[in-house]
């Protein structure tokens, strides 16, 4: 157009940062620029061609802005004038040019520059654009009628623009109704037709919404004066009741919350806060809405435990018997808490820890944070993290808005009434973000011990001191916590439970637990310890307890049904009768059958509920040499067996298989179940087994299981979840294990009642491996090719790997 035609817009523009107001091209604006930045950004723009990027700030609060604060379309502007005012403000009006984008900030200090490009309006006149204009010039005036603020002059305008780029730019830059947000989505509308078609849309509603507000005036216009009569008789009422001294309600609440603010003893700053709170509540009428939003503030205010802890039970032993009496094992969490209780005993303004328990479901986390509060005598509060998406559910909504609350921090110490609770963040691990904030970066100021002393929740605009308060977190795997969030907290893995220990947990917790919440005595139901390993082994699948408890509830409300119909008197659970109440077994010990043909070799995979053993199976058959690969394997999983199988062509001859068998047979490689995915490096050692085994003919020793990535040199690499490994491999009855050379530091972490019964052989590379699944192989010259397998049948295979 013709202003952007007589200025030239330079490459490199600094940017003004505008709050709260969008500039369009070709139109004038007046500013007050008060920001040292932006007073420094104008003087040197007037000593050159006046010339600067415009860009409305995302959120007008912000006072300091940064590039990500910015949106990203903004405006060339000319500078036409400045007053320099005596407090140090100047007064500047500029002039928009023509729209521009940021393509780069090339400086920050002293104040914004950035490399733009001008968006050039592509305006061809047709029919379709003249009609447009005409419906928004009808619009605009019809609105002009029915709002004062539109004045006669702006519509003689607005009817003789002839552009319709700029006659949108003009409607929207006039219309005080549109906020600050559509003006700014206007203006990155470059397509001419696109933005008078979103302009007729606003003129459209808001004329709608006038003619509702008139109707609406009009019908209670009645009703206006007979509330403002009821009023007047009110008021009256009250001058009465004052004068015969009988009850006020609103000043009876008003010294409630006087008292209350007087008991709470707050900080000074809150105190301040909450005093004048109560005087704008004394003077609102009860009857207006904003006399409700300001009560429910001083309400949170005042029963919040600013000063209210309950006393700590130091006692070392007590703490040691509870923890005991409630959780069976995890001795790293029980040492833990009482090195915390040791330390608080030398140091009472200790601040309290922040623990994260990691580990499968099931094993107790959730529970032990609720021993962990009864040990120490405290409340305990506990928030599921589970899907929330808005960062409002931690901080809370501001008060502007309506309904607006506290976020769960501030709620949950208003349920503990302490300020020193324990309290649990569960399933940390599955936090969501979305548009309306990361819930986890609002985490971070609370779980860290030098800032959560001020933690400051959005509704309540003070700080609160959360230093007092015993954060426990729990969830199922690390990977998913963003990193500055788990480095904020002490991880303490909670590994799955081996049979013995389940057997013992369920003797002194699941089963008297059970019987008491199915109304049966000791005496009415009993568990064999044989019975309890069959349901262990056979009915469950697990790191944890959840599911066993579950079974043992099913035995307990069966029997419970026989005894009320006078059926039954006692029963004594056998591994005999387990299948009459919870039907045929649903696991299976498969590995030494599946291990009886060659080709299948036993591999240890981690997942997110725990350990596990895997079956990988391979067949050969006649083809050109290709390799099949199925079971839903990722990427990593495919490059593993890949690289085990051109190890073992690179030393057939070592192992005594043929060369031509290679180029004369397809290679199927399987890992059930199918339909769940599987991936990454550590099942290279037992695809490489399964592989040798098949080429081979030497069935893989049924006790042996093993895990480790392999290189195309034969190197063992080593891997992680050794410990949930170990564990999947006690539970399914497996004697040997194999493991990487470089992973013989991570037993040391693993209890001595979990490696009891297992041998471990590590291994650098896989040659060393072989030996031990397979036996030594004949040497190359007296070794016949067995027979060419058929394909392996299709067993069931009843793992859940991720």
């Amino acid at each position: 157009m013709a202003t952007t035609e007589r200025y030239r817009v330079p490459e490199t523009l600094p940017i003004l940062p505008l709050r709260d107001a969008v500039l369009f091209p070709d139109l004038v604006m007046p500013l007050v620029v008060g920001r040292e930045k932006s007073i420094r950004l104008i003087d040197d723009a007037l000593k050159g061609d006046h010339i600067i990027g415009v860009v409305t700030q995302k959120d007008a609060q912000i006072e300091d802005p940064t590039p990500s604060d910015l949106h990203e379309i903004g405006v060339a502007a000319l500078i036409t004038k400045m007053i320099r005012m005596q407090d140090g403000t100047l007064r500047v009006i500029v002039q928009g040019l023509t729209r521009i984008r940021i393509r780069e900030l090339v400086a920050l200090d002293p104040y914004f520059k950035a490399r733009v490009r001008v968006l050039y309006e592509d305006y061809s006149p047709s029919v379709e654009l003249d009609a447009l204009m005409q419906q928004a010039k009808e619009l605009f005036e019809k609105l002009a009628e029915m709002v004062p603020h539109i004045s006669s002059d702006l519509v003689n305008v607005v009817r003789n623009i002839d552009h319709p780029g700029r006659l949108a730019d003009v409607i929207a830059h006039s219309l005080r109704s549109v906020t600050t947000d559509e003006k700014q989505e206007i203006l990155e509308l470059v397509e001419i037709r696109a933005r008078l078609e979103r302009i007729i849309y606003i003129l459209k509603k808001e004329i709608s919404i006038i003619e509702v507000r008139q109707k609406i005036q009009s019908e209670v216009k009645n009703e206006i004066d007979r509330t403002q009569r009821e009023y007047w008789l009110r008021e009256q009422l009250k001058a009465i009741q004052k004068e015969l001294g009988e009850y006020d309600d609103r000043q009876t609440e008003v010294e409630e919350f006087k008292e209350k603010i007087e008991n709470a003893k707050m900080p000074e700053e809150v105190r301040k806060v909450a005093e004048k709170e109560l005087k704008r509540l004394q003077k609102m009428h009860p009857a207006s809405a904003e006399y409700i939003v300001s009560r429910t503030y001083l309400e949170w205010l005042t029963e919040l435990p600013w000063s209210v802890e309950t006393e700590d039970n130091l006692d070392v032993k007590h703490a040691a018997q509870v923890l005991d009496e409630d959780h069976y094992d995890l001795e790293q969490v029980k040492k833990r808490i009482l090195e915390y209780l040791a330390v608080r005993q030398l140091k009472k303004d200790m601040k309290g820890p922040i623990l994260c328990f990691v580990g499968p479901p099931g094993v107790g986390k959730t529970s032990l944070g609720r021993s962990i509060a009864r040990a120490l005598g405290r409340k305990f509060i506990r928030i599921s993290l589970g899907g929330v998406h808005d960062e409002a559910e931690i901080r809370g909504h501001r008060r502007t808005y309506v309904g607006a609350l506290p976020g769960r921090i501030i709620q949950g110490i208003r349920r503990a009434g302490t300020r020193n609770p324990v309290f649990m963040l569960d399933e940390i691990d599955k936090l969501g973000v979305d548009f309306r904030g990361d819930p986890a970066a609002a985490l971070l100021e609370v779980l860290d011990p030098e800032q959560n002393f001020s933690f400051s929740d959005h509704y309540l605009e003070v700080p609160f001191d959360l230093s007092k308060v015993m954060f426990i977190c729990t969830a199922n795997v690390t990977h998913t916590i963003p990193p500055p969030l788990l480095d904020r907290m002490e991880v303490i893995e909670l590994p799955g439970y081996t049979d013995d220990e389940k057997l013992h947990i369920a003797r002194g917790f699941l089963i008297p637990k059970q019987l008491d919440n199915h109304g049966l005595k000791p005496e009415q139901l009993e568990f064999t310890d044989e019975a309890l390993l069959t349901i262990i082994n056979s009915y469950t699948r697990e790191a944890g307890v959840r599911n066993l408890e579950r079974q043992i509830a099913n035995i307990a409300r069966a029997v419970a049904k026989r005894i009320v119909e006078g059926t039954l008197e006692k029963e004594v659970i056998t591994p005999d009768n387990v299948a009459t109440y919870l039907g045929p077994p649903k696991f299976f010990p498969e590995s030494a059958e599946r291990t009886a043909k060659p080709g299948v070799a036993t591999g240890l995979a981690w997942t997110p509920t725990g350990g596990d053993i895997i079956f990988i199976e391979a067949t050969r058959m006649s083809g050109k040499g290709n390799l099949l690969l199925t079971g839903s394997l990722g990427d990593v999983m495919k490059e593993s067996a890949q690289a085990a199988l051109s190890y073992i062509r690179s030393k057939a001859s070592q192992y005594g298989i043929e060369p031509d068998l290679f180029l004369n047979s397809d290679i199927h490689i399987h890992i059930p179940s199918g339909a769940i995915p599987k991936d990454g490096p550590s099942a290279g050692i037992t695809i490489f087994i399964a592989l040798l085994s098949l080429l081979t003919g030497k069935n893989v020793r049924p006790d042996v299981a093993m895990t480790g990535e392999i290189t195309l040199r034969g190197v063992v690499l080593p891997i992680g979840g050794v410990k949930e490994k170990i564990l999947a491999a006690k539970r399914a009855g497996i004697r040997h294990v194999i493991l990487p050379e470089r992973n013989k530091a991570d037993l040391d972490e693993i209890p001595a009642h979990i490696k009891e019964g297992l041998e471990f052989h590590f291994v650098r590379e896989v040659d060393e491996a072989v030996a031990i699944a397979l036996g030594p192989l004949e040497a190359a010259a007296g070794f016949v090719i067995p027979p060419k397998p058929g394909e392996m049948p299709a067993q069931e295979f009843p793992k859940e790997v991720h």
